[in-house]
């Protein structure tokens, strides 16, 4: 069998504290997060076991794991099992590098977000050249919010030319025509961000071949519709994995929309959808037909 799995444990604290950010801000305690290490441990040894499927594992933390040491050695152990296709994290890069040492370049890939005012622009620079130096897959990206476009532009002149910039639209905000053309001459795929797609009733992978997967193994078909398929843990969710529509009027996320059968977007990201690399540099479109 061919799964993709996202994977959200309980870790919720973070290093940065972006104001537009709409996930979890808190401290975890030192209870939690050895919960969060053991729920991620546990899923890390199912996954490993897994030896008759070919898995693709997204990490999507609320917070940001990579600063956590059970991550990066989660992460790196996966990378260099055979059955594993793809091992991708959701990170703003603000850990070491060195840790990418004892894993496999081929199998482990980093979306990386930038966050102005969080962190020194060259700091965060130099690290994309250093994952690039290494030959580690990544795609780099920011918030589509006014005050960020010019940082946008100065890091797609920074970044690598092969590196994809991608615009993730801001939550809440409503962009002009010309607002827009500005973000699309950065990433060409914005359009698909821009607005929500309507999905309701529409065909999806997710419950078939894509699955989210919280810290106590409950399956559910994505992180937005919330009724449950069976535990991971017990084999339940097998029975349930099928063809099924979406059952929300609207997929706003990537993470979200990318499995829509209606949408071209696995094609766009042939061999990279987790880590969001297209297959080949996008061409620039001025609208994208949202699906009726």
């Amino acid at each position: 069998m061919d799964l993709t799995i996202l994977y959200r444990g309980p870790l919720a604290s973070c290093d940065y504290d972006c104001p537009y950010c709409p996930f979890a801000k808190r401290r975890d305690s030192h209870a939690q997060l050895a919960a969060d290490r053991a729920a991620l441990e546990r899923f890390a040894a199912w996954a490993a076991e897994q030896r008759d499927d070919r898995l693709s594992l997204l990490f999507t933390p609320w917070g940001e794991g990579l600063v956590r040491s059970w991550y990066r050695r989660t992460l790196a152990e996966l990378s260099r099992l055979p059955h594993i296709r793809r091992v991708a994290i959701q990170t703003n890069l603000s850990c070491r590098t060195n840790w990418l040492d004892e894993a496999d370049p081929d199998t482990l890939a980093l979306w990386c977000t930038f966050h102005p005012g969080q962190t020194p622009y060259d700091r965060f620079l130099a690290k994309c050249h250093d994952l690039a130096a290494r030959g580690v897959r990544h795609s780099v990206g920011v918030v589509g919010l006014p005050e960020h476009l010019e940082h946008a532009r100065r890091l797609r002149a920074g970044l690598p030319a092969h590196v994809y910039l991608w615009v993730n639209a801001a939550e809440g905000h409503t962009y002009t025509d010309a607002e827009a053309d500005r973000w699309t001459a950065l990433d060409p795929l914005f359009p698909y961000s821009r607005h929500p797609h309507r999905s309701a009733g529409l065909p999806c992978r997710t419950g078939e071949s894509v699955i989210s997967v919280d810290g106590e193994g409950t399956v559910r078909r994505c992180h937005f519709v919330r009724s449950e398929l069976g535990n991971l843990y017990d084999g339940s969710y097998r029975r349930a994995l099928r063809p099924r529509p979406c059952p929300l009027a609207v997929c706003d996320c990537h993470i979200g929309y990318v499995h829509l059968e209606t949408l071209p977007l696995y094609d766009v990201f042939a061999g990279g959808v987790l880590e969001r690399i297209p297959a080949a540099p996008p061409a620039v479109r001025r609208s994208i037909p949202t699906p009726r």
